[in-house]
């Protein structure tokens, strides 16, 4: 086996500054204030810190993701399923062609890898 090159590292990713990323394009109900930073990517697969203040929005992926919530709290919905509460400590995967919705509750800072 390789051993892999360790290419990024963000200690206190918790409370590590981020970068402005401007209104979330899924929102629903007025702006929702995006912030992140990314850390790896590669082409479309990327992985990172996001960040977005409290609304609703709405979701249909293009890709896989896996999320670590390290702050805040959101409810998800995908379609035609339950509501699910998501928060601090929390991991979530939402596969390739997932729709649905999520309505952060309050500000809500994840780690995330989309490939």
């Amino acid at each position: 086996m390789t051993n892999a090159i360790l290419t990024s590292l963000l200690p206190g990713a918790d409370s590590a500054e981020l970068e402005d990323w401007g209104p979330l394009d899924e929102a629903t109900e007025g702006p929702m204030a995006v912030h992140g930073v990314e850390l790896w990517v590669d082409g479309e697969r990327s992985a990172g810190i996001w960040q977005c203040s409290p609304g609703p929005s709405r979701w249909r992926l293009e890709e896989n993701e896996v999320i670590y919530v390290l702050s805040g709290r959101m409810t998800v919905t995908s379609d035609g399923g339950e509501p699910l509460e998501v928060g601090a400590g929390d991991v979530a995967v939402f596969p390739l062609g997932w729709t649905g919705t999520w309505l952060i509750h309050e500000t809500l800072r994840k780690v995330y890898s989309i490939f």
